[in-house]
C-alpha cells in the first residue's frame, strides 16, 4: 500500500456566475459563443431562438456513446470544450465513494431509499401523459429563486413540504446573503438557507408563512426507462410570469457529467426536454407528474443552449434534504482510496467484466486499516459485482459511517475477501 499519506489537492466543482478575476486558475472565460457547456445560471440573456438539433450534434460528436448505465460518460468543460478521458481518478469517500481534496469534490449518484414514494391523492394526480394537467398540478410548487445579495442572480426551486421546505441546487444559493422565493402567483417570500451539500449540489431553503404551501409529488428515479416521457418545469432567465414547461424524453440514464472545474456528477438523468438558463433547481417530471429529478446542468453548442439537459435523481436529493433538515448537513461515507476503472485488456486477462483498480490508499483511512493495497482490484461489495469506479460509488452511496462492508478483490490474480468498516469523511478532506 502507498505509505505517502495525504490526497493531492484538486479543484472543487462549482456552478457559479463567470468570474471577472482574470488571475483565476482556469483563465478568463471565452466568448459565450465559444463555450461548449455551461450550467443554467452561467448563461445570461438575451435569449435567442434555438438552432436546429444538427448544430448541437456536430458540437458533441466527440462524445463517447453510452455503453452501459454505470459506465456512460458525458465529458463537459467550462471554457475548454469537451474534456475527455475514460480514466477516472477519485478518492473514495465523499458522498458514498470518492474521497476529495481539502475543498471537496462533487459527485452525484443515485440512492435507492427505502422510504415510500410520496404521492398525492389519486383524484389530484394528473392523467398520465397529459402535459396540460401535469403543468397545472405541479407549477404551483415551482418557485423562482431570486438572490438579491451579494450578487443578483436567479434560479428555480421545488416546494416539497407544505411547511415551506424547498429543494434547489447548491450552486444557485451559494454565497447568498439575501434571497426570496417568487411563488406562482407572484408573491415574494424571503427564504433562509437550511443547508447545502456541495458534494451533490443540493440545497434546502425554508420559507415561512401561516398557510401551507402547494407541494410537488416526489417520485423515484429507480426503474426509469430510456425513452420514457419527461416534463421539465422551471423559471428560466428569471422571467416574470410563472414557470416554463417543456417536454421530451429520458434520453439516457447513468450519465457522468464532468467539468474542468472539479469532479464528476455521476448517474445523472439525461433528457432532451429543453432546460433553459435559470432553470437550475427546477423539476424533471415523469408522465404522472411526479418529480424524478432536480434539473442541474445543460449542455450547449457554440451558439446556445440546446439538446441535452441533466438532472440529479430525486432519490439522492430527497435523502440529502432529509439529512439537512434533521442535522443541518449531509454526511457521506469514506473509504479512502484513489483509483480508476480496470482497462479492458486487464479485465479480459483476469476473466472479470470490470473492476475498480486501487491506485493509492490514504494513510489512516478505513481502506488502510483493512489492509487494502495499491493495484488491488475491487470486483464486488457485499457480493454485488463492481465493474467500475462509478459502480463502486453507487454501491457505497446508501451506506453510512460505521457500517461494515465486505469487499472482494484481486491481488496478483488471487481472489480475496476483506471486511472494511466505513468511516466518516474527515473535515480536512
Amino acid at each position: 500500500m502507498d505509505p505517502e499519506g495525504e490526497v493531492p489537492d484538486d479543484t472543487t466543482w462549482r456552478h457559479e456566475e463567470p468570474s471577472e478575476d482574470l488571475t483565476a486558475p482556469w483563465s478568463p472565460p471565452p466568448s459565450p459563443d465559444d463555450r461548449v457547456w455551461r450550467h443554467p445560471t452561467e448563461l445570461a440573456p438575451p435569449w435567442s431562438p434555438q438552432p436546429d438539433q444538427g448544430s448541437f450534434a456536430a458540437a458533441v460528436s466527440t462524445m463517447a456513446p453510452r455503453q452501459a448505465p454505470l459506465r456512460s460518460t458525458i465529458f463537459v468543460a467550462l471554457g475548454s470544450g469537451l474534456a475527455g478521458a475514460v480514466f477516472v481518478v477519485a478518492i473514495l469517500g465523499a458522498i458514498g465513494a470518492l474521497d476529495t481534496s481539502k475543498q471537496g469534490r462533487d459527485i452525484v449518484v443515485r440512492e435507492q431509499v427505502s422510504e415510500p414514494t410520496l404521492s398525492l391523492p389519486a383524484s389530484d394526480k394528473a392523467p398520465a401523459g397529459d402535459v396540460v394537467a401535469i403543468a397545472a398540478q405541479v407549477s404551483p410548487a415551482i418557485v423562482r429563486m431570486k438572490i438579491t445579495s451579494p450578487v443578483p442572480s436567479s434560479g428555480s426551486g421545488v416546494l416539497f413540504r407544505d411547511n415551506g421546505y424547498l429543494l434547489t441546487n447548491a450552486h444557485v444559493v451559494k454565497g447568498a446573503k439575501t434571497l426570496f422565493a417568487v411563488l406562482a402567483d407572484g408573491t415574494e417570500i424571503e427564504g433562509s438557507i437550511v443547508g447545502q451539500d456541495p458534494e451533490t449540489d443540493i440545497a434546502v431553503v425554508k420559507l415561512s408563512r401561516d398557510e401551507p404551501f402547494a407541494t410537488a409529488t416526489l417520485g423515484t428515479a429507480v426503474g426509469l426507462k430510456v425513452g420514457q416521457p419527461a416534463v421539465a418545469i422551471g423559471s428560466p432567465l428569471g422571467l416574470i410570469g410563472g414557470s416554463s414547461v417543456s417536454t421530451g424524453v429520458v434520453s439516457a440514464l447513468g450519465r457522468r457529467v464532468d467539468s474542468d472545474e472539479g469532479s464528476p456528477l455521476l448517474d445523472m438523468i439525461q433528457t432532451d426536454a429543453a432546460i433553459a438558463p435559470g432553470s437550475s433547481g427546477g423539476a424533471l417530471l415523469d408522465q404522472n407528474g411526479s418529480v424524478i429529478g432536480i434539473t442541474t446542468a445543460i449542455a450547449v453548442s457554440q451558439v446556445g443552449a440546446e439538446g441535452l439537459g441533466f438532472a440529479t435523481p430525486i432519490d439522492i436529493a430527497r435523502s440529502v434534504a432529509d439529512q439537512i433538515i434533521a442535522t443541518g448537513k449531509a454526511e457521506h461515507v469514506w473509504l479512502g482510496i484513489e483509483g480508476a476503472d480496470v482497462d479492458a485488456e486487464s479485465a479480459r486477462k483476469a476473466s472479470i467484466p470490470g473492476g475498480a483498480r486501487i491506485e493509492r490508499v490514504v494513510r489512516d483511512s478505513p481502506a488502510h486499516a483493512a489492509g487494502l493495497a495499491k493495484q488491488d482490484i475491487i470486483i464486488a461489495i457485499d457480493d454485488k459485482p463492481v465493474t467500475s469506479m462509478s459502480a463502486l460509488v453507487l454501491s457505497l452511496r446508501d451506506r453510512h459511517p460505521g457500517q461494515e462492508i465486505t469487499l472482494t478483490y484481486l491481488r496478483a490474480d488471487k481472489r480475496s475477501t476483506i471486511s472494511v468498516e466505513l468511516g466518516k469523511r474527515p473535515k480536512n478532506l
